[in-house]
């Protein structure tokens, strides 16, 4: 595990100085702030990826009224279709560039990402700790000085990506501390609009009616800390594949501009983890949310666009199509440690398509009174469990 000079994995910190890549690094630790995190690294990389999709135009004032006009009409449908009260504030409607999306998510998801951050470089400590010998001492201080930057760049990389796809602010099915703001982007919007050949005036709306939904549900006042305490509880007793994540650190060769995103490469991300029969409980309980979150999202996007808009199956078959073709949750996933598959979503889906058959609207949205009321993993894959429950 150690190099001639005893540095752990090969790397010898002296080698590191005169390496444009950490020289780099080293100023954008020095403006990054202190904490679990580098957001300043986060920011950087995250405006150069999602420059990668191409041109990000300043949104223009009639595509800002559109989006306007498109909430107001879809907030009329949404709530008499499933029959509960709006939210309380009347949403202030934006229009962004791809940049500004990456910011706002920024400020939505800090506060999960942090303690996420603080509980893998804790549990990695005492990881290094029970198993490394003790040679390997060296890669403890080695995390504690290059840690934020890997997570700020993982953080950066995740984000940018999303914000070349998303089309608005619940792209990810995470409550909002401030829910009284809805985010378009219009840039990401128009492409699919072009790539589908899609009406502009049908897509924008139900682009809304995706965004009234989950305004609607993921607004109520105990779905943002309860989702926060499931992921705590998860990630309090997760453990991490430390022969793994001494490889990656391995391919941190100084001076390789392309060394950090390698090391960051692979489906889990930075930190590999390990789940007993006791996390994978905790998991199921995160995974029910996300999914009932995200099938209740878009079975009321179909439901009310087919009243509104007419049969909207290429709409329908377009948004599949793209989700399979994107990384399904990344955010939970790369940043969290929460592996989410696409067969979560579809589960989520079926249970509010058959809780609607059986019964209606409103009794499936009852589900969103309180955190006891929402379905549990095994009600998910049976919804008839959830009805009997709740019914």
């Amino acid at each position: 595990m150690s190099g001639p000079t005893g540095f752990g994995f090969g790397m010898d910190p002296e080698s590191l100085r005169d390496a444009p890549l950490f020289r780099e690094l080293q100023r954008v630790m020095a403006s990054g702030g202190s904490g679990p995190v580098n957001w300043e690294l986060a920011r950087q990389v995250g405006v150069a990826t999602a420059a990668e999709a191409g041109p990000d135009p300043e949104p223009t004032e009639v595509e800002r009224a559109a989006f306007e006009d498109a909430v107001r009409v879809s907030e009329l449908h949404v709530t008499s279709a499933v029959g509960m009260d709006p939210p309380g504030e009347v949403a202030r409607v934006l229009a962004v560039r791809r940049a500004e999306w990456l910011a706002d998510a920024t400020t939505v998801l800090r506060g999960s990402i942090e303690p996420a951050a603080v509980r893998m470089t804790e549990a990695l400590t005492r990881a290094i700790g029970d198993q490394m010998p003790p040679e390997a001492a060296p890669m403890a201080g080695m995390l504690s000085q290059i840690g934020p930057l890997l997570q700020g760049s993982q953080v950066g990389q995740v984000l940018g990506t999303e914000a070349a796809v998303a089309l608005s602010g619940y792209h990810t099915a995470v409550p909002r501390e401030d829910p009284s703001t809805m985010v378009f982007v219009p840039a990401n919007i128009n492409a699919v609009q072009r790539d589908w050949s899609l009406a502009g005036d049908v897509f924008r709306t139900w682009v809304a009616l995706h965004e009234v939904a989950h305004r609607a549900s993921l607004s109520v006042g105990w779905a943002r800390p309860h989702l926060q305490a499931l992921v705590d509880d998860f990630l309090v007793t997760l453990t991490f594949d430390v022969a793994g994540i001494a490889e990656r650190l391995q391919a941190l060769q100084p001076g390789d501009p392309d060394a950090l995103e390698a090391a960051l490469g692979g489906d889990e991300g930075l930190f590999g983890t390990h789940l007993d029969d006791e996390q994978r409980i905790k998991l199921a309980r995160v995974q029910a949310f996300v999914g009932a979150a995200e099938g209740w999202g878009d079975h009321v996007t179909e439901v009310v666009g087919r009243a509104l808009l007419g049969s909207p199956g290429q709409i329908v078959e377009a948004l599949r199509r793209r989700r399979e073709d994107l990384d399904v949750e990344p955010v939970f996933t790369k940043l969290l440690g929460i592996p989410i598959e696409r067969s979560t979503f579809e589960i989520g889906r079926r249970f509010c398509d058959v809780v609607a058959e059986r019964s209606d609207e409103a009794t499936l949205a009852s589900m969103w009174t309180s955190a006891e009321a929402m379905p549990s993993w095994p009600e998910l894959e049976e919804p008839t469990l959830w009805l009997s429950r709740t019914v």
